[in-house]
């Protein structure tokens, strides 16, 4: 999924510029709490969206990738399909890249997303944006190296494999120039294939463990793949097919590198790099960086302290004079209404129906509640990340999971008077626990700093003031219906009927208090 940063809106990966303001959106990641720096990007080889060892750093899927890739694809994600640049680069294949021209910088970007160079051209600070984001990859990267993450052999091994597909891909756009658009490398036969590893067997063999082992151990590594999974025999053997066709085209690239010309050479060189860089610098994010950036409960805790616009003492005060009422047998239903700060109960009183135990809802809201009897209220307030709750206990019952096995239910109550707060920089955006603003507040200055201190010693030319190249009235137009597609397809929520409600919480909103999002 990708998010736009402007009005937090989610889209699918294939959609790169927001429609509603013309921001590029960034890539949301699961795995990591540090986020490598993103850059304008094409594809090497395209990942399927929905496979066996799932992926952030893979560019964009596609499901115009036939089957016969598919294994291989995925396995190259960990280090390829991220970014591709075509630039003019001249130097040796083992050298750090310190230095992006002008020139290079409108090179990489001539087959960018039409929507994307609209959005870049039209904004200088989406300029810097890019020349950052840029600048901080190459410096990542170098790093990585610096403190030894090229030196492990699984990492070496992804290296080469970055190279062999690069080559192989780039090698087959320009020996198929112009023929009937493919997916990557079917002109290769099945002969071609069975050739390859009828000649010199046993070492084809042994390169083919090698290749697979690391990338099944990086996969593993970066939990991207289960420990105690083992890839299928039909998955090895979709892998060995699919490492054959790179392997033949890298080999036809390099016998005939001569005559492939200075300017492929130079481009495969900076595509290597480049990808490799990505790769490298991923890897450091999630063995190095996030440990430099954790930010601990206690941090929290006195960055809220020392922050007097933080206090909640008004809150508090506000919810113990409801909760007096409440326990002076005012009608609980109507005091919700009234005061009741939770979107997904408010109108019904505070109700939530047939909530089974452990579905989600907090931790400490949910103890206070089966604590009770049927019809008692909360002594005194309950505390949550989300506010001050009022709660009282309707009845017990038996129910089902979401498993479908029998399970414990509750009936319940309650009133909210809420803490969370609003991001000020990003108004369109959900409002949130204090404590989940502050932390990611500080984990955001905790990574500028580290990021600042790497690019600072580890410097990398890049301008800012770059030419972007113009899309033609034709691609904006191509551009602009599917994103228009793609927009349609978002606004109905999967499984509901035309006109169903967006915002129904009970009792899929487990936590009460949260306000639910509207799905995309």
């Amino acid at each position: 999924m990708k998010i736009c940063p402007q009005c937090n809106t989610e889209y699918e990966n294939d959609v790169d510029v927001c429609p509603k303001d013309n921001t590029i959106l960034n890539d949301t990641d699961n795995h990591s709490t540090v986020s490598t720096p993103q850059i304008v990007s094409n594809d090497v080889a395209e990942t399927p969206k929905n496979s066996t060892v799932n992926t952030n750093t893979a560019a964009k899927g596609s499901s115009a990738l036939p089957k016969a890739l598919a294994v291989l694809a995925v396995l190259l994600a960990l280090g390829i399909g991220l970014v591709v640049w075509k630039t003019k680069f001249a130097g040796h294949h083992d050298e750090v890249l310190t230095r992006v021209s002008k020139e290079d910088m409108q090179l990489l970007l001539k087959d960018a997303n039409p929507m994307q160079l609209k959005a870049i051209g039209e904004s200088p600070e989406q300029k810097k944006k890019v020349a950052e984001s840029l600048r901080q990859l190459l410096a990542v990267a170098s790093q990585a190296r610096k403190d030894g993450v090229a030196d492990d052999p699984n990492v070496k091994h992804e290296l080469e494999s970055i190279r062999s597909l690069v080559t192989a891909s780039l090698y087959d756009k320009k020996i198929n120039e112009g023929k009937t658009q493919m997916p990557p490398f079917s002109f290769i036969t099945e002969d071609q294939v069975n050739e390859f590893w009828s000649n010199d067997s046993a070492r084809r063999e042994a390169e083919f463990k090698q290749f697979l082992d690391a990338k099944v151990a990086l996969a593993r590594e970066s939990g991207k793949f289960p420990k105690d999974k083992e890839l299928e025999e039909e998955e090895i053997k979709q892998a060995k097919e699919d490492f054959a066709k790179v392997k033949i085209y890298e080999e036809e690239a390099v016998a005939k590198r001569g005559e492939l010309g200075e300017e492929f050479s130079r481009e495969l060189e900076l595509q290597v790099k480049l990808q490799q860089a990505q790769f490298l610098a991923t890897t450091y994010a999630q063995k190095t960086l996030v440990e430099k950036i954790k930010v601990s409960d206690e941090d929290v805790k006195n960055y809220i302290a020392s922050h007097p616009e933080f206090d909640t003492k008004d809150k508090r005060a506000k919810a113990e004079q409801v909760l007096s009422r409440a326990k002076a047998g005012e009608d609980f239903g109507k005091l919700a209404q009234e005061f009741s700060e939770d979107p997904g109960s408010k109108d019904k009183g505070g109700l939530y129906e047939n909530v089974a135990i452990n579905s989600g809802f907090d931790k400490n809201f949910e103890s206070a509640a089966l604590a009770l009897e049927p019809g008692q209220i909360t002594e005194n307030l309950v505390e949550t990340p989300f506010g001050f709750h009022i709660i009282k206990l309707e009845k017990k019952g038996e129910g089902k999971d979401p498993k479908g096995e029998p399970t414990q239910t509750y009936d319940v109550r309650h009133i909210l008077i809420g803490t969370t707060i609003a991001d000020p920089d990003n108004p369109m955006a959900r409002p949130m626990p204090i404590s989940v603003k502050v932390k990611s507040q500080l984990e955001e200055e905790k990574q500028k700093q580290v990021l600042d201190e790497i690019v600072a010693n580890n410097p990398v030319e890049v301008p800012e003031d770059f030419t972007v190249p113009q899309p033609t009235e034709e691609q904006m137009q191509q551009m602009m219906q599917q994103q228009q597609q793609m927009q349609g397809m978002q606004g109905m929520p999967q499984g509901m009927p035309p006109g169903a409600a967006e915002e129904e919480v009970a009792p899929e909103g487990k936590t009460p208090p949260k306000p639910q999002p509207k799905k995309k």
